[in-house]
């Protein structure tokens, strides 16, 4: 097991949560320490892809600790260096805008904000319909930030949703790994 503190942020795109929550048990069981954090909507929505409450309390199973859930909780990340590198999978189109403005006004972009403070790494797992559209100038300005990595996306659906992105959740291991040793994994635009 290495010994790496990660953390692992859920925003909405619930209809990813089945990929993020089979990645998240596979970094839980590579790293001694997960910890989760919440967005509030993530953590108070209930879809059909499932509630809120029952994502919250899965991660935490998963991990073996409380999830962060307030920007209160996250604040102290960057100061007290709290994590080797911070996960947000899924990362919605809104919170892709939000990193690449700078605004920390929920747990998710505050936790990323402080953390990045620190020159550490931020892996990023795109899930966003606007991704060849409106999305696609944050993912311009993200990928151009040093210290910021991705997961390896994709179109997931060109016919019915052709700009809609999605990351390989299957690559967000080794993906973590490469970004913990400063390098964006290869290839970065892949097939679904």
């Amino acid at each position: 097991m290495e010994k790496y503190t990660i953390g692992f942020a859920f925003c909405g795109s619930f209809c990813t949560y089945a990929k993020a929550m089979a990645a998240l048990e596979t970094v839980a069981g590579q790293y001694s320490t997960v910890i989760p954090i919440f967005s509030q909507v993530s953590q108070e929505t209930d879809s059909r892809f499932g509630r809120g409450a029952e994502h919250l309390a899965k991660a935490e199973a998963l991990c073996g600790r409380r999830a962060l859930t307030t920007i209160a909780q996250v604040e102290p990340i960057g100061p007290k260096k709290l994590l080797d590198a911070l996960v947000i999978a899924p990362c919605t189109g809104n919170t892709l805008a939000k990193l690449a403005h700078g605004i920390a006004d929920g747990p998710v972009t505050m936790a990323a904000k402080s953390h990045l403070r620190n020159g550490r790494p931020l892996l990023l797992a795109v899930s966003t319909n606007d991704g060849l559209g409106a999305a696609a100038e944050n993912i311009g300005r993200l990928l151009a930030r040093k210290h910021i990595y991705f997961v390896p996306f994709g179109q997931d659906d060109p016919e019915a949703k052709p700009t809609s992105l999605v990351a390989d959740f299957g690559r967000l291991p080794e993906a973590l790994w490469a970004a913990l040793a400063g390098r964006q994994v290869q290839p970065l635009l892949v097939g679904q």
